[in-house]
C-alpha cells in the first residue's frame, strides 16, 4: 500500500473511456500525415498519452515531430498515487496510440483506465513490467540511471512498431538523446562517483535508493526507514534511532530528503542534521519546474548533491 489513496474518481474516468470505445476511438484511427519510409508506409503522428510528465518528457524528446504527447500528471503539486482522473483524461487514453504508465502500484489509475478500453492495436509500455520489478518493489525507476536508458530502448522500439515508416528517425533521436543530450546528465554522474565513491550518505525515503548505487555512495539509512516514509507508514522506532544516532554522531556526510513529502519524521531528522552541520540536499519526486526537462531537472539535483558533498568533504 502507498501512503495515498487510490483516485475516487476512477469510476467516472473509466466510464468515459469505455464509452470512447464503444465510438471505436482505436489507436489506428490516427489520420496519416503525408510521407513514406523504407518499407512505403506512410508516416503518421503518434498520439502518445504519460501517466507522468517525467515519463511523457523522455517520449516526446525521442519521437520528436512523430510523436503527440500529453501527460496527464503535469503540475508538481499533484501526487500521481492519490490522483483523481477525470474524463478528459479518459477520452486521452481511449484514443491514445501508445500509453506509458510507471506501474508497480504507482499509478493504478491510469492502469485501470487503459484495462477499461481494450484497443488491439494500441500499444501499452508499462515501465514496471519492461524492467520487471515484482509487486512490492521500488517504483521510483525514472532515478534509475540504468532502468532510464532501458525504457528508452522499449519506446524507441514501441514508436518504431506505431510507426515502422519513421523507424530510422527514431534510433537517430535515440542515438541523439543518450549521446548528447543526456551527455550533462551522465557526467555528474560520473564526477560524483569518481570525487565521492564510498562516501557514508542518508536520506529520507526510497527514491534516492534508486540513484545512489549509480553515484557510488554508501546510503546507510535503513531501507525500512526508506520504504516506510515512501508509502506512508509509521517507521519503526529502532530505525528512527538507528538515523538519531547517524546525525548525532556525524556518520553521514550529506542528508538527501524528498522536499514533497516533508513528514514531521522526516523534517525533525533535517532540522538535526542542519543543527549539526551536515549538509542538506533536496530532491523531488515529480518534475520541478512542470516545464522542465527530465535530464535538466535530474541534473540541477545532482549538482545541488556534488555541491553538498564538496562541502561536507571539502573535495
Amino acid at each position: 500500500m502507498h501512503r495515498w489513496r487510490v483516485a475516487a474518481g476512477l469510476a467516472a474516468a473509466v466510464g468515459v473511456a469505455v464509452a470512447a470505445s464503444a465510438c471505436g476511438a482505436t489507436s489506428d484511427s490516427t489520420p496519416a500525415t503525408p510521407g513514406a519510409g523504407a518499407t512505403g508506409a506512410s508516416s503518421r503522428t503518434i498520439r502518445v498519452v504519460a501517466a507522468e510528465n517525467f515519463w511523457g518528457s523522455i517520449a516526446s524528446q525521442l519521437g520528436g515531430a512523430h510523436v503527440q504527447v500529453r501527460s496527464i500528471i503535469d503540475n508538481p503539486n499533484a501526487d500521481p498515487h492519490d490522483y483523481e482522473p477525470t474524463a478528459a483524461d479518459g477520452r486521452a487514453i481511449a484514443t491514445a496510440d501508445l500509453v506509458l504508465v510507471n506501474g508497480v502500484g504507482y499509478d493504478t489509475w491510469a492502469s485501470k483506465l487503459v484495462a477499461a478500453n481494450p484497443a488491439p492495436n494500441r500499444i501499452v509500455l508499462d515501465v514496471g513490467q519492461v524492467l520487471g520489478v515484482p509487486d512490492g518493489g521500488n517504483p521510483h525507476r525514472w532515478y534509475n540511471p540504468d532502468d532510464v536508458n532501458k525504457v528508452v530502448d522499449q519506446l524507441a522500439r514501441d514508436f518504431a512498431t506505431a510507426d515502422p515508416a519513421d523507424a530510422s528517425a527514431f534510433q537517430t533521436q535515440k542515438a541523439t538523446f543518450e549521446n548528447r543530450t543526456l551527455a550533462g546528465y551522465k557526467q555528474v554522474i560520473a564526477d560524483i562517483e569518481t570525487r565521492y565513491a564510498g562516501t557514508p550518505v542518508g536520506a529520507s525515503e526510497s527514491i534516492f535508493a534508486m540513484v545512489a548505487p549509480a553515484l557510488g555512495l554508501d546510503l546507510i539509512t535503513p531501507s525500512a526507514f526508506l520504504k516506510a516514509i515512501s508509502e506512508g507508514t509509521d517507521p519503526a522506532a529502532a530505525d528512527k534511532a538507528t538515523i538519531d544516532q547517524q546525525i548525532a554522531q556525524k556518520k553521514i556526510k550529506v542528508y538527501v530528503y524528498n522536499s514533497q513529502n516533508a513528514t514531521p519524521d522526516v523534517q525533525s531528522q533535517v532540522d538535526a542534521a542542519t543543527a549539526t552541520g551536515i549538509p542538506v540536499t533536496t530532491i523531488t519526486e515529480t518534475m520541478v519546474p512542470a516545464t522542465s526537462t527530465w535530464q535538466d531537472w535530474q541534473t540541477r539535483q545532482l549538482v545541488a548533491l556534488r555541491d553538498a558533498l564538496a562541502k561536507a568533504t571539502s573535495r
